[in-house]
């Protein structure tokens, strides 16, 4: 899936494409999942699949201050139990789960309005 970047702004971190087992930010290709935000990129995020999710890498997310969370789950959107997400849920912070390519493009048009927002996005390396 090829991102199209309307911002002309080298410093804002915009995801330009997403496929299997790769996410290119700006030039800059991510093989595995990362956490990222307009201004921080977080490589190695250690969730591989959806069920890997815990809430100590939710913690890593809520750790870059964001005012919005989207967490991308993978091919498709899966929920994780609440006591997963406790972290951020206590911390009052605004929380969507959507499968990768939706979490990319919506992370895209939220950086993209200047807002603060952290992306956790599962990288799943095979179809």
């Amino acid at each position: 899936m090829k991102l199209h970047r309307d911002n002309n702004s080298d410093s804002l971190n915009l995801i330009k494409a997403y496929t299997t087992g790769v996410i290119t930010v700006n030039e800059s290709s991510y093989q595995g999942s990362l956490i990222i935000s307009p201004g921080a990129i977080v490589e190695n995020w250690p969730p591989a699949c959806h069920s890997d999710l815990n809430s100590e890498h939710c913690q890593q997310i809520l750790d870059l201050g964001p005012e919005i969370i989207l967490i991308g789950t993978g091919k498709r959107q899966h929920f994780p139990a609440p006591a997963i997400l406790q972290p951020l849920i206590n911390s009052g912070v605004g929380v969507e789960i959507m499968a990768t390519d939706s979490a990319c493009r919506t992370y895209n048009i939220l950086a993209g309005e200047g807002r603060n927002v952290v992306a956790g996005l599962i990288v799943i390396t095979a179809d």
